[in-house]
């Protein structure tokens, strides 16, 4: 059958047009039985739904937004993965908007998203994000927000996250049980909830060993790499440096590692070093990176699920929630006793 429509699978099935339609973006109040039969009829025939006409028909964009702060990370590569299988499935485009960690583009994006370019929005906040109003003000415009991995806990909305806090526990204990004393943690933003979570991990590890934590061991970060690059240098070149170190986030280990090289400081013999990181290469750094590993493509998958559910129920309130996956602690050779 050629040029199969929706009037075609509800003649077919001896459905109404509307329950195929619901049926088919996986509706819920359309049964689970009705819904088998409609993808299995759609499939056998080859049907492709034709988004441009199901929006002129809904007044939607069948488009939704993903706004990350890089794209480099390997963290929202695997989030979008996700993200896109759930959007395809739904018969929507996907969006993917960067603000490279500078407020002023979120800000700028969020604003040029008012006017009813898509139907939702996928967020995750730049670090230097510390005034909400512009994304309260989208949401009062009745654009679906969802949050995942770097939330905003002041808006009432799903948001889809990791075991922060315990991460940060278990990787600093993890230091600790390798025979480091002297922790460092380095940071990316003051403001970022998911890094002050991961610090508070690390500070509550070092206070139950009763470790001491100057300070100075608390390395903040930013989006500029000399700027990092010479900040743990500087760290690394003092006198009473640290014998381990916790990176919030992959760059800044793999800033750690060039800095440890340029002085000539070994890993892990002299320096051992854990990172938050979905590197595909951490097994093949030299030597490999131990890792706290997180869910991405499931976190991206679960926010795509959420904002769907909405969307599905013609922009119905999302709930006010935190969905928490755990991450996972891979001991590699940067931290071997």
């Amino acid at each position: 059958m050629t040029n199969v429509n929706l009037k075609h699978l509800a003649k077919e099935l001896n459905l109404a047009v509307s329950t195929v339609s619901r049926a088919l973006r996986d509706s819920y109040d359309i049964g689970e039985e009705t819904k088998r039969k409609v993808m299995a009829l759609a499939k056998k025939l080859n049907y492709e739904p034709n988004p441009y006409a199901s929006s002129l028909r809904k007044q939607k964009s069948r488009t939704i937004a993903v706004i990350i702060p890089e794209i480099a990370n390997n963290f929202f590569s695997l989030a979008i993965n996700g993200i896109e299988e759930i959007a395809q499935e739904k018969g929507y485009h996907v969006l993917i908007y960067i603000t490279h960690e500078d407020y002023n583009k979120e800000l700028s994006i969020m604003r040029y998203l008012q006017n009813g370019r898509v139907d939702g929005v996928l967020m995750s906040v730049s670090s230097n994000t510390d005034d909400i109003e512009h994304i309260i003000n989208l949401k009062q415009r009745n654009v679906p927000i969802v949050f995942f991995d770097r939330i905003c806990e002041n808006v009432e909305t799903a948001k889809i996250t990791t075991d922060d806090y315990e991460s940060g526990f278990k990787a600093t204990e993890h230091l600790i049980q390798q025979g480091c004393t002297n922790i460092a943690y380095l940071c990316i933003s003051k403001h970022l909830s998911i890094g002050n979570k991961r610090m508070h991990g690390y500070l509550d590890a070092i206070k139950k060993y009763k470790l001491r934590s100057p300070q100075t061991n608390i390395v903040f970060g930013s989006n500029n790499h000399e700027e990092n690059y010479n900040k743990v240098k500087k760290l690394l070149s003092a006198k009473n440096r640290p014998d381990g170190i916790f990176a919030s986030v992959e760059k800044l280990a793999l800033t750690a590692y060039h800095a440890a090289h340029e002085l000539d400081i070994h890993i892990p013999k002299q320096l051992k070093i854990i990172s938050f990181a979905n590197l595909e290469t951490a097994p093949l750094l030299k030597p490999s990176l131990t890792t706290i590993t997180q869910p991405a493509f499931e976190i991206g998958k679960r926010a795509a699920m959420t904002l769907f559910r909405s969307l599905d129920k013609k922009n119905a309130p999302i709930i006010n929630e935190t969905i928490i996956l755990n991450a996972t602690l891979i001991p590699r050779e940067s931290t071997r006793k």
